[in-house]
């Protein structure tokens, strides 16, 4: 990484001992699935604080309209969800990983039923399933068609309101971890926030857990709510933390393409249900391209839509594909939330064809952990979306990523009372010797000492949105090594202007961690030289064994790291079954 991304430490300049003081055994940063869950977990062991950069309604968990895989039915097996998992991964997944989220599924999902979820039934008043892109079997469950996310978060959010030990932080903006020395490997004793009522607090802890989602906004095209700003993932790797397989961002096939109008997802399950790809002509082209045509996995889907709009845009195809869904019978009952988005705008999908387009939609990659959670840095853990355990590989299989924050966030939380563990290895993280985490949360002296900048004011608004730009035209679904070189030393550049300065609200502070991830996944991108998964190089096409292997990016070192599966095996093989499965 360029040196400017790397020299900045913290985003503010403090003295930890002049600021308000909070002491928790376990903060946890997030209040999505993987954060409720993780805080309700370690509730058992002490107190968690969970932190809510907004309310709990704007979470990309509240968003999601996808359900949740889990092998819930008598005609799905575990073997059958495992493989669909690695042939969606491209060679990328950890195989211990894929099994053991696929294994602790089911158990989660009826711990969900008995905390009061409403899960979608069948006329016979079983729970219904349905199939989605990747997947061989029928194995989605749904609330209300399209409201899988929103039922969640409220489920998730009334139980730890419920939980004792739990309390919630509202509208709490996570600046950066904190450290007691700037040097990778410093132990994270808690982070220091931002409230809009109380100002900048000290939340001291225990153990930290990141559950703080990903970084969609980094892209002009996105399906993430505005609060998805990369923030975990950059203040993980400015404490040291390792990140992980940046360069793999997914992008869905189908969002509500019409000029001028936010983009609206179309869940993946209108496809499972019948809904058919049509090109300008309206010929079904998904039926060249794959032989699960629309069902094929989400990276196939979405390079095809954007190379039949390629096609197209010499004509007047426009710049989308259009989404057939007339032939599903009661549309408006199945999706009763989709089916108002497109009365908003005039259409009804039993006649109408709907223009859709391909968007940022989650982030593959992100701070690199073992199987229990935990990463390289003394106290710190990650679950969900801000992780990367090895579930996903090199390209998510559909849904699949409630389910690794519903089972990972558990997971994190119970790993979080090993408060006293020392020397333990974690499976395929390189951790240091003197590995422990403190008995006890305690201030100590930080002090970030940064002066203010001399150079001229910043348009921010133009910087975010031109980053966003040019992530979308040079680090979107195709990519080729010279596009991702001129968008590294454009990064470079608006670092030099906007790293340097200090800001005293979230949108400043945004901007410098889109930038910054921004950086990240370009420069993976760069590094593999190959296509996998949802990568894909016009200019190296070809998936290569040299690069079938993770590569890993830490503060102050020049290149990647590149972790091979067999290393990474051989560290889960050591580790043995060593799980947390408590109830």
């Amino acid at each position: 990484m360029n040196r400017l991304f790397d020299q900045r430490r913290y985003l503010i300049p403090f003295r930890s001992t002049l600021l308000p003081q909070i002491f928790t055994d376990t903060l946890v940063i997030g209040a999505g699935v993987a954060g409720l869950r993780a805080g309700m977990a370690a509730a058992e062991h002490g107190e968690a604080i969970v932190l809510s950069k907004g309310d709990l309604k704007s979470t990309n968990t509240a968003w999601a309209q996808g359900g949740i895989a889990a092998v819930m039915s008598d005609r799905d097996s575990t073997e059958s969800h495992v493989q669909d998992t690695l042939i969606a991964g491209a060679g990328l997944c950890d195989e211990a990983a894929v099994r053991a989220i696929i294994e602790h599924g089911p158990r989660s999902m009826r711990q969900l039923l008995s905390w009061g979820m409403r899960l979608d039934t069948n006329a016979e008043g079983e729970i219904a399933v349905g199939r989605e892109g990747g997947h061989s079997e029928r194995r989605i469950v749904h609330t209300d068609g399209d409201a899988t996310g929103r039922e969640l978060q409220r489920c998730l959010a009334q139980q730890a309101r419920r939980t004792p030990g739990v309390r919630i932080f509202e509208q709490c903006f996570a600046l950066d971890l904190i450290t007691p020395g700037n040097e990778p490997g410093s132990p994270v004793m808690g982070a220091i926030t931002y409230h809009p009522k109380h100002g900048l607090q000290m939340i001291w802890a225990k153990a930290t857990i990141l559950a703080s989602g990903g970084a969609g906004v980094l892209y002009r095209e996105t399906t993430n709510p505005a609060q998805a700003t990369a923030d975990g993932l950059a203040m993980a790797y400015r404490a040291g933390a390792t990140v992980s397989d940046m360069s793999f961002v997914q992008f869905h096939p189908t969002t509500l393409y019409l000029p001028g109008a936010a983009r609206w997802l179309i869940t993946e399950a209108v496809r499972g249900e019948g809904a058919h790809l049509l090109d300008s002509s309206h010929y079904r082209f998904m039926l060249d391209v794959h032989p699960l045509a629309e069902l094929a996995p989400r990276d196939v889907v979405s390079r095809a839509i954007v190379r039949q709009i390629a096609k197209q845009a010499s004509g007047a195809g426009g710049s989308h594909v259009w989404l057939d869904c007339r032939r599903i019978d009661g549309f408006r009952e199945r999706f009763p939330g989709i089916a108002a988005l497109l009365a908003r705008f005039d259409l009804d999908p039993s006649r109408d064809l709907i223009p859709v387009h391909p968007a940022a939609h989650y982030m593959v990659g992100g701070v690199r952990t073992d199987l229990m959670g935990r990463t390289d840095v003394p106290g710190l853990y990650a679950a969900g979306e801000a992780a990367s355990v090895g579930l996903h590989g090199a390209n998510r299989l559909a849904s699949n990523s409630l389910l690794e924050g519903l089972v990972m966030g558990e997971i994190a939380g119970h790993a979080s009372a090993e408060m006293k563990a020392s020397g333990t290895r974690a499976e395929g993280v390189t951790r240091p010797a003197n590995w422990s985490v403190p008995a006890r949360p305690a201030p100590v002296p930080v002090i970030s000492d940064i002066r203010p900048s001399e150079q001229g004011e910043l348009d921010l608004a133009d910087v975010r949105s031109s980053l966003r730009s040019a992530m979308w035209k040079n680090v979107g679904i195709e990519r080729s090594g010279s596009k991702l070189g001129d968008v590294c030393d454009m990064l470079d550049f608006w670092a030099r202007y906007t790293l340097d300065k200090i800001f005293d609200e979230p949108s400043g502070w945004e901007v410098q961690n889109l930038l910054l991830v921004g950086a990240l996944v370009a420069q993976s991108a760069l590094a593999r030289e190959e296509s996998r998964g949802c990568h894909t190089r016009l200019d190296a096409t070809e998936s290569l064994d040299r690069f079938a292997a993770h590569d890993c990016w830490k503060r102050g070192r020049e290149g990647p790291e590149w972790i091979s599966l067999s290393a990474r095996a051989e560290a889960a093989a050591r580790m043995g079954a060593e799980r947390v499965t408590s109830s």
